[in-house]
């Protein structure tokens, strides 16, 4: 199934990224991920790294208070184990309770069935942000028609691939930045999950926050693999980008519509 999303009629601006970063900075949300075993370091050092707080707990007793009393709620399914698999409605349930926007990750739900229908309960259950590539969108909608439903429910799409596409109800955008060497790092599009959820904690309108926040991680993977000698100083790199980002580096680098 393709993705046909049309350029915004208010193409994205280097300022306005800068300024939802800046907000990030000032409001330091705590972003409570719910992430796969194999990221969870890294994510909580980018999140660190822009500005946010991460917090990472699943367990069964504490889960819905610490997404309760969180700013924003990552899911992301990659390490789809016994504990997560009872912590993640637990903790879906609290966040959208009390108020605060959640991201959904369905890693690799184009691979396992039993990981496709569960991320298909947690949208119908609701989610405000679905960060996913072109294969995983194809597993969980078999037609337009229920990629449609949800977009009119308010759900925003991002879905990243060579050129990265938001599409929503309100304005959709095309985002062109990042860089090939970000893929030969583990859990760096975990950890981008993570990124738009902070960005959503600090702006209503999910798509500008959805545009502004992979903007701004794949703006600082590409700074980072030009100081980078390869993927094992790609990631020191790149959260130096993220803490040092400023208005000039977004201005000189986004490629955006």
């Amino acid at each position: 199934m393709s993705l046909s999303v049309a350029a915004s009629t208010a193409p994205l601006a280097a300022v306005t990224v800068h300024d939802l970063l800046q907000r990030v900075r000032q409001k330091s949300p705590r972003v409570h991920a719910i992430t796969n075993a194999v990221a969870q370091n890294f994510t909580a050092n980018v999140l660190l790294a822009l500005g946010a707080v991460p917090s990472m707990t699943v367990a069964e007793d504490e889960v819905a208070g610490f997404a309760a009393s969180a700013d924003a709620l990552l899911v992301n399914l990659g390490t789809l184990d016994a504990s997560r698999r009872v912590a993640i409605p637990l903790a879906v349930q609290a966040a959208r309770a009390a108020g605060h926007p959640v991201c959904l990750d369905p890693v690799f739900v184009n691979r396992s069935p039993v990981r496709c229908a569960f991320a298909g309960k947690l949208l119908a259950d609701g989610a405000d942000l679905v960060r996913l590539n072109a294969p995983e969108m194809e597993a969980l909608f078999p037609d337009r028609d229920s990629v449609e439903k949800l977009i009119a429910g308010g759900t925003v799409f991002a879905v990243t691939g060579a050129e990265d596409k938001i599409e929503s109800r309100g304005g959709d955008f095309r985002l062109m930045n990042g860089h090939a060497l970000m893929a030969r790092v583990t859990a760096t599009g975990c950890a981008g999950g993570a990124v738009l959820a902070a960005f959503a904690s600090v702006e209503p309108d999910r798509a500008l926050a959805a545009a502004c926040g992979l903007s701004v991680f794949n703006i600082a993977g590409e700074m980072a693999a030009a100081r980078a000698g390869g993927p094992g100083t790609l990631v020191p790199e790149l959260l130096d980008a993220l803490y040092a980002m400023s208005l000039g580096d977004i201005e000189a680098r986004l490629k955006a519509a």
